[in-house]
């Protein structure tokens, strides 16, 4: 005889069913860069628009930390992720990269920036970084740590060896840049992108950039690689049609999806050191 709670339970995976139909689908799950609510807001379109242009089920989820993420991926947990180039080169024995981000500025590629204090005369060039304190977001971090890191590569500077790092408080962005203003660290490494994110914080006039280094590609969009080929495709070629500012995009902050594939990240294995 099954017990209340059994029936329950029955009911619910019969309502489930109802909803959406026989198959169970796929989670679809985003590197929580930012707060729970704030992925939730933006993958919840992407999951409406892969179930309609698919026929598949695309059910959205959150979860708490890149540990939790990378640990999901790894496991099979997330079907389709969309994360930052290093974790997907961290998870790619269990996913695939099937298409890259574009954006209206820089398109499929991204890069970081070296800064210092605009007073500060002794950083101008790369070899001046040798023997510095610098701030780093993190040794995650692709536009905060590891452009930086190929760029100092092929100058003749192991930056892990050559230099002092020492990685900012909750790996935000504005973190670095508070550091080398208060001259807590000599020079920081931030994304581009992030320079003009952190004027409420810091005057512009009082950082220096001492150089762009080297572009990275895009976040990938990957699907476990013992994902149904049919299905797997299925999504590939939804993501390649994804309309230019559509919700989906929008809610992104993307202006489209792009081919890609495992090699375009090599680049990427190269300035982790996994290559």
């Amino acid at each position: 005889m099954k017990t209340g709670k059994g029936i329950l339970s029955l009911i619910m995976i019969g309502a489930w069913l109802c909803w959406h139909g026989t198959a169970i689908g796929y989670t679809l799950s985003m590197l929580p860069r930012y707060s729970v609510e704030e992925i939730h807001k933006r993958i919840v379109p992407l999951a409406r628009y892969l179930s309609t242009k698919t026929g598949l089920d695309i059910k959205p989820v959150v979860t708490g930390s890149f540990a939790e993420y990378q640990q999901k991926l790894l496991g099979g947990t997330i079907d389709i992720g969309f994360e930052n180039p290093y974790v997907y080169v961290l998870t790619a024995s269990a996913h695939q990269a099937v298409a890259l981000a574009e954006k209206k500025k820089n398109g499929t590629r991204f890069r970081g920036i070296i800064i210092a204090r605009d007073n500060d005369p002794a950083i101008t060039s790369l070899e001046d970084l040798e023997g510095k304190r610098i701030a780093i977001v993190g040794k995650s971090s692709a536009g905060g740590f590891l452009s930086q890191k190929l760029s100092l590569q092929k100058a003749g500077i192991d930056v892990e060896h050559d230099c002092e790092l020492m990685e900012a408080a909750d790996n935000k962005q504005e973190n670095v840049v508070l550091a080398v203003f208060t001259g807590d660290a000599d020079a920081g490494f931030i994304r581009e992108s992030a320079l003009n994110q952190v004027a409420a914080y810091v005057p512009a006039a009082a950082i220096r950039v001492v150089a762009r280094t080297a572009w990275l590609p895009n976040w990938a969009l990957s699907v476990r690689k013992n994902m149904d080929p049919g299905d797997r495709e299925k999504i590939r070629q939804a993501l390649l049609a994804l309309p230019q500012d559509s919700p989906a995009a929008r809610a992104l902050k993307i202006k489209s999806f792009q081919p890609a594939d495992d090699a375009t990240y090599d680049v990427v294995r190269q300035a982790a050191g996994l290559q």
